[in-house]
């Protein structure tokens, strides 16, 4: 090695034996949010105008400044910021008297309500449904509620029927890969009009739910999740839809399902209006307001419920009667904890969904055995209709009339013959007609394709008996906070 590389190794060796400690930096200034450096306060000094009479001498130990939590630890900014009028002050960081923490809002507190969109005005109208049990209002009084076109008044000439073309689901065969007829809704409505009941200019065309509509019920997070078509193919049961692209299951499989959801809540309001209205489609009640299943992808009776007590004055307690072979496990976990609803199921024990903690919900719960047939079936829901009514008069029935307790049918495991179906609805209707109850039905599930046929004939069957008239319905809308369709009907 060369003599000026050994010069130069050695000063490299002993500079390192001589450890050098910088001073300790004045304390960081606080957040502006608690508080504003006086002038007065001198600034910080740069690194390049410190002494070298700051570091410590060699061999000397480094003495660590004190922590901000230290009492000896002055706060070096003393001055506070001037607040706005009628605010209180701030103190800075490490004065006497912790400062008020300032933190981001929780999802679903009422802090959380202010300034975040259309989820704030969402949650203090569930704040305010909360406590419309005592309140005693509808809804509570809450936030205003968005405006919305389901809530638009139908012609007076129309039927309390609804209906759209909309409801039937077909694309490329895809609805036969599920037991589920998808265009029964359409053929229902072909049975009447051979009937001569109705036609297309006196039913209520059914509108679509906007996302704001079902923002009412359902989380952002869980509407977000059916733009994955896998998300959609898990809800309805058909393993095909996972590959198709999204845009093409929410045109062909969601807006059926969203239009049919707008009009169980667009029947709600007729129900009120004229006494009894009948959404030839929906009832999804496996459906929750953050988990869909079944073929249930919206709530749609929670909806129509929600919207009700929101909107409607004088309507702040509902009773549903779900009588579909299965379990409304969804409409059930949505109401566990408000008593403002009563819910009596009837269904098959042995059968999907099974849900234990939904079942926690159920006021009047009645399960049944595989293969129960009319006479013990129908006893048992009079009795229970009854009871349920007389255990609490609501302000609106939410009858959830599935035919899939039809005997042979691959899902419900029971044996309920056509005419057994079409007694069951008349046993639900006199209830509701004796005790002045605005009554809303929709027709939830039914496996077979002969269930249309026997929809029809139970609505024709109701008109016959005069639990229904599109006439004197029409005359209940002219005075609709009156029930006029109820002061009309003779006993």
């Amino acid at each position: 090695m060369s003599q000026p590389a050994c010069r130069w190794f050695s000063s490299l060796r002993l500079s390192r034996s001589h450890t050098v400690t910088p001073a300790a930096s004045p304390p960081r200034p606080p957040s502006s949010l608690h508080q504003i450096p006086s002038p007065s306060d001198p600034a910080p000094p740069r690194p390049s105008q410190r002494s070298r009479s700051s570091l410590p001498p060699a061999g000397r130990p480094y003495e660590r400044p004190p922590r901000r939590h230290d009492p000896s630890f002055p706060p070096r900014l003393t001055a506070a910021p001037q607040p706005a009028a009628g605010l209180p002050a701030l103190r800075p960081c490490g004065a006497p008297g912790r400062p008020l923490r300032v933190s981001a809002p929780r999802r679903g507190g009422a802090a959380g309500a202010l300034g975040a969109g259309p989820w704030a005005a969402r949650s203090l109208r569930g704040l305010a449904g909360a406590s419309a049990e005592g309140t005693g209002g509808a809804g509570g009084g809450g936030g205003m509620p968005h405006r919305t076109e389901l809530y638009e008044d139908p012609p007076s000439p129309c039927c309390p029927i609804v209906y759209s073309p909309d409801y039937n689901i077909t694309f490329m065969g895809l609805e036969k890969l599920h037991p589920f007829d998808a265009g029964k809704w359409g053929k229902v409505i072909n049975f009447l009009k051979e009937e001569k009941l109705i036609a297309d200019d006196l039913i209520v065309q059914a509108r679509e739910a906007t996302d704001e509509d079902l923002l009412v019920v359902h989380t952002r997070r869980y509407l977000n999740k059916l733009k994955w078509s896998f998300v959609v193919a898990t809800i309805t049961e058909i393993p095909p839809v996972a590959f198709l692209p999204n845009f093409v299951v929410q045109r062909k499989v969601l807006k059926p399902l969203r239009t049919q959801t707008g009009g169980t809540i667009m029947a709600g309001k007729l129900a009120v209006d004229r006494g009894w209205a009948i959404n030839v489609g929906g009832g999804f009640h496996h459906c929750s307001s953050d988990k869909g299943g079944g073929f249930c992808a919206y709530a749609d009776i929670t909806l129509a419920i929600k919207f009700l007590f929101e909107r409607v004055q004088g309507v702040s307690k509902a009773t549903i009667i779900d009588l579909d072979a299965h379990q409304g496990n969804g409409h059930e976990r949505d109401f566990m904890d408000d008593h403002r609803v009563y819910i009596m199921d009837v269904y098959n024990r042995y059968i999907y969904p099974g849900d234990g903690f939904a079942k926690r919900a159920i006021k009047r719960k009645v399960e049944l055995e595989w293969g129960t047939e009319d006479t013990e079936y129908l006893q048992k829901v009079h009795t229970h209709v009854e009871g349920a009514l007389n255990e609490l008069k609501p302000d609106i029935i939410v009858y959830n009339a599935g035919t899939d307790i039809l005997d042979g049918d691959p899902l419900g495991g029971l044996a309920i013959s056509p005419q057994g179906i079409v007694k069951r609805d008349e046993v639900v209707f006199k209830a509701a007609r004796r005790r002045r109850i605005p009554i809303l039905m929709v027709t939830s599930g039914g496996y077979q394709k002969r269930t249309a046929r026997i929809i029809a004939d139970s609505i024709l069957n109701l008109h016959n008996l005069g639990l229904i008239d599109k006439e004197l319905a029409t005359s209940g809308a002219e005075n609709p906070k009156c029930c006029g369709f109820f002061h009309l009907l003779k006993e």
